[in-house]
């Protein structure tokens, strides 16, 4: 109760107790009934895309409700700079002013430890918070969607929509796109540790890729990211505030939904309270869910749809029976490899208050300098083992050290690997765990409760050594800081695996899209909730499976091919586009 008390204090919500009696007292001040084609619930990455493409009709009236603040830029009263600046995103990370600030249940297979898992809560979601690394995942990915249920989803019909969202500084070519609102760069650093490392991983014998999300996904090379002029370019910078001069979009801000409101099993609208009131706004086409793989399953449980013996459980009237309802829950977990650099030429001077304060005003002055990237600059995929398809373990490089999400300063001049596997067997949960909108969910996703997920781990470890061991970084390589030299074993790896495993911030699946034939599907292929009309889910929760890299992108572009759908406009396809395999899937490199 003490945690609801403070969440209605921060977003202007009355204290629970009194929101029945604002719901009866503050419906309608003026008797009139605010209805748009479209509510959109969520300002998040695919929120702001649907705002941007659905209000492209001018015959249409768009309205975004989102439950954080505006990413408000310069010129405004209230100056976000950290959102904007690339180099601050550990700060995003751990600041609740913008963050759903998440935690898991205690995990059994991580020795029982709780983990955070931070999520936008402000204008471009969590875009505005992430590490602005710019992947799409495998074609394989898109592929097996196909087959698990999500027809017209298959690599050829996504990425059309992919280089639609796109404008890389690279210019356009067959897997990129050249002008679209999402600008995408490659670092600017020039940093020698991440020369070093991709020199390293090509000793190690493993392939350089001009293009990790182009022809070749396999091998190590220099990353995309969503920065544009030393700026994060967030889904709320490439597509939101660029539409607002629409007189047919509406954004709100600080504005908390509460429930979807139903006709029968037809969605009408939603019920809200911004500033202390309760409010009802309505749709005369279709409601949107993007609030992401936490929120938009959270917000149809407490609205009557997902497993009725749950939702009996709670007095929740059932509307719908669908018990895939955030079942499904996939994240990637990942490890930290931290090794000492012998030369000062870390991030770790870096972070001192006086050269921080030096690098904020050249940010601030010119958008260039240190703080201008994020500095996960560099990074790669391979297979882990002989006979796996296409790539199962992703790789980001650091030249500094991360500690506890970035909540404990760096220690000391040191460079570190971000490795984890990208298709864990692990699947688990999230359920209400009250009827009170502002509660956080149970949150399980039962990590390392497959054996694979353990062993592919502690492949992760021994390949990230061989790389770090390889001549290129022998002039910078001090002792190994995480896991140490006394990690040796098989069984020693593996204690250290759930000890300091942690989340890559990907969470994913929980309203998985299907055939309305499979009774864990939550919505068909074209995003329609089964068993409803007029509501649909468009967020990384539709996912059928989990891709192989980070959440970003997939879920733009998710949004840009469902805007398309929801128009009634012909599919984007492009065939016959060639992907790298192997030369043989008995070699591992």
């Amino acid at each position: 109760m003490a945690l609801l008390l403070r969440a209605s204090k921060r977003w202007g919500l009355p204290p629970p107790a009194r929101l029945v009696g604002l719901a009866r007292r503050a419906t309608s001040s003026d008797g009139k009934r605010d209805s748009y084609s479209y509510v959109i619930v969520g300002a998040g990455s695919a929120g702001c895309v649907l705002s941007h493409r659905l209000s492209e009709d001018p015959g249409h009236s768009v309205l975004v409700l989102e439950a954080g603040p505006r990413d408000v830029w310069l010129g405004s009263k209230r100056l976000l700079w950290k959102i904007h600046m690339p180099a601050a995103l550990v700060s995003n990370l751990c600041d609740d002013k913008y963050n759903w600030y998440y935690h898991t249940t205690p995990q059994k297979g991580l020795n029982q430890r709780v983990l955070y898992w931070p999520r936008g809560r402000v204008w471009g979601g969590s875009s505005s918070l992430n590490a602005m690394v710019y992947i799409r995942g495998h074609a394989e990915d898109y592929n097996r969607w196909q087959r698990e249920g999500a027809e017209g989803w298959d690599y050829e019909h996504c990425l059309p929509y992919f280089r639609r969202a796109q404008n890389h500084e690279l210019g356009p070519d067959r897997y990129r796109g050249g002008e679209g609102p999402l600008r995408v760069s490659r670092g600017k650093s020039d940093h020698p540790l991440h020369h070093a490392f991709l020199e390293a991983t090509q000793q190690a014998g493993y392939p350089f890729t001009e293009d990790m999300n182009g022809f070749q996904q396999e091998g190590f090379g220099w990353m995309d990211m969503t920065i544009y002029k030393g700026q994060r370019w967030s889904a709320a910078s490439a597509y939101l505030r660029p539409a607002l001069s629409r007189p047919n979009l509406t954004a709100e801000s600080r504005t908390f939904v509460t429930k979807i409101l139903f006709d029968r099993t037809r969605a009408i609208g939603v019920e809200y309270v911004k500033n202390g009131l309760k409010k009802k706004v309505y749709a005369s086409k279709e409601v949107i869910l993007s609030g992401g793989a936490i929120n938009s399953p959270q917000l149809l449980m407490l609205s009557g749809i997902g497993n009725a013996d749950d939702l009996r459980k709670l007095g929740i009237p059932v509307l719908c029976n669908l018990p895939g309802v955030g079942q499904n829950l996939q994240d990637h977990l990942e490890l930290y490899v931290q090794q000492e650099c012998t030369q000062p030429i870390t991030l770790y001077s870096a972070q001192k208050p006086l050269r921080k304060m030096c690098i904020g005003l050249e940010w601030l002055w010119k958008f260039s300098g240190e703080g201008a990237t994020a500095h996960l600059e560099t990074g790669g995929f391979i297979r882990s083992r002989p006979g796996v398809p296409h790539p199962d373990i992703q790789f980001h490089f650091l030249p500094s050290q991360v500690i506890d999400h970035g909540r404990v300063p760096t220690q000391q001049e040191a460079y570190q690997v971000h490795v984890g596997t990208m298709r864990s067997l692990s699947k688990g949960w999230l359920k209400l765990k009250s009827t009170h909108p502002m509660e956080h969910p149970i949150i399980e996703p039962n990590y390392m409760s497959a054996g694979a997920d353990v062993e592919e781990f502690r492949l992760s470890v021994k390949l990230t050594r061989e790389i770090f061991a390889q001549k290129a970084l022998g002039p910078y390589r001090g002792r190994e800081l995480q896991p140490g030299i006394l990690v040796q074993s098989d069984e020693d790896i593996d204690a250290f695996v759930r000890a300091k495993a942690d989340s890559a911030y990907h969470p994913s699946c929980t309203c998985k899209m299907g055939w309305p034939s499979d009774p864990t599907a939550v919505v068909d292929p074209q995003t329609r909730v089964i068993g409803v009309e007029n509501l649909r889910v468009v967020d990384a929760s539709i996912m059928p499976s989990v891709v192989s890299g980070n959440l970003n992108a997939p879920t733009i572009m998710i949004a840009e091919k469902a805007s398309d759908i929801i128009r009634g406009l012909p599919a984007l396809c492009d065939k016959g586009v060639p992907v790298y395999q192997p030369a043989t899937l008995e070699t591992q490199r």
